[in-house]
């Protein structure tokens, strides 16, 4: 997940003196075509993989530079999702130069705003208006973006992202081990989720349109951290925005913007299947097991951040996952037992009763 920020003017680290002179190279060697200037360079984002970016100035405006150390990171999947964007007429960064072998990438600027500063400080008004530009941009994303070309979001993938939540979340964060009944619930629990993610129809999926991966541009929205794009269900990247890591809303607005993309998205064709285009209920429903599926694998990310990355910062954001897993856990009667699992951890007093079995 990227967070471009203001440049912090201070000399960039390298985790290695052999990277910093192959960067150095590379950044010589393309200088000249781009007028480059070195003397600019500073830091542009922090970022929860390898990645990292650079913001430096040139003859013709600011410009981005990726550095994805190899083998931890490889480039081609975000040039090729880079193409897809721009050729469906959405604004994403532009890729000026790539070295694929050596993960370095010169890239467009889409400027200085993220969705996430912008949304904190808007009124309801201007909040409305960034909202709807990004629910527009997603319908033409998932109509335009050739979903076949991307890896598919199958029953193994969703399968291994549930399993980060009782490796890194329950046993490493809270040092929990589950006995025979809490395993067979939360088998039952991810069977229910992905039962329901794969009958769904597939589109192309960005799997994080959220406010701290869009920026505020002309045209807006600008689209990052999008090398990650499968083909997977049509519900996935609305809960996404709706329920982000970093902000929340009051459901009477999530449902009036999940009502604007259900009509946007019906209207210019996007496959919605029978159940979901022609009841809004059910498709409330899916969407909210694909979110409570998506806030369980990111419970497990954040963890893993910590304990295994050394960055603890966004484990700060756990308590926000909980109260949407609660939520949807207590709406729905066949999730209900997930809130035995969750009462631990979250320090939950469920309003209602449940079994583990």
């Amino acid at each position: 997940m990227t967070t471009p920020t203001e440049p912090a003017r201070v000399p960039i680290a390298w985790p290695d003196a052999s990277r910093r002179k192959a960067f150095e190279r590379w950044l010589q060697s393309i200088g000249g075509r781009h007028g480059l200037r070195p003397d600019t360079l500073a830091s542009a984002s922090a970022d929860a993989s390898f990645r990292r970016y650079l913001r430096i100035e040139s003859a013709q405006g600011s410009r981005i530079i990726m550095d994805a150390p190899p083998p931890q990171e490889d480039v081609r999947p975000f040039v090729q999702v880079a193409q897809f964007i721009r050729a469906a007429g959405l604004n994403g960064p532009p890729v000026l130069e790539c070295d694929a072998e050596q993960g370095f990438l010169l890239l467009g600027d889409l400027g200085r705003e993220l969705y996430l500063d912008a949304l904190q400080q808007a009124d309801a008004a201007r909040a409305d208006a960034l909202m709807r530009d990004a629910i527009t941009a997603l319908v033409q994303w998932q109509l335009k973006l050739p979903a076949d070309a991307l890896p598919r979001y199958d029953e193994a993938l969703l399968a291994r992202e549930l399993a980060l939540f009782p490796e890194w979340c329950v046993q490493r964060e809270f040092g929990l081990q589950w006995g025979e009944a809490e395993n067979a619930c939360w088998q039952k629990i991810c069977r229910l989720l992905i039962d329901s993610a794969l009958a769904q129809p597939t589109v192309a999926v960005h799997r994080d349109w959220m406010p701290r991966n869009l920026m505020v541009a002309q045209p807006n929205p600008g689209i990052l951290d999008f090398q990650d794009a499968v083909r997977g269900p049509v519900t996935y990247d609305l809960a996404s925005l709706l329920r982000d890591a970093f902000v929340s809303w009051d459901e009477e607005r999530e449902i009036d913007w999940a009502v604007r993309w259900w009509s946007e998205a019906k209207r210019a064709g996007v496959p919605l299947g029978e159940a979901l285009a022609s009841d809004f209920g059910e498709f409330w429903r899916a969407l909210e097991w694909m979110g409570l599926q998506r806030h369980l694998k990111v419970l497990g990310i954040f963890c893993r951040l910590k304990h295994r990355d050394g960055k603890p910062g966004y484990a700060g954001d756990l308590p926000r996952f909980f109260a949407y897993a609660t939520k949807v856990a207590t709406r729905y009667a066949p999730l209900r037992p997930l809130l035995g699992l969750l009462e631990p951890m979250s320090g939950l007093r469920p309003a209602v009763a449940y079994s583990l079995r």
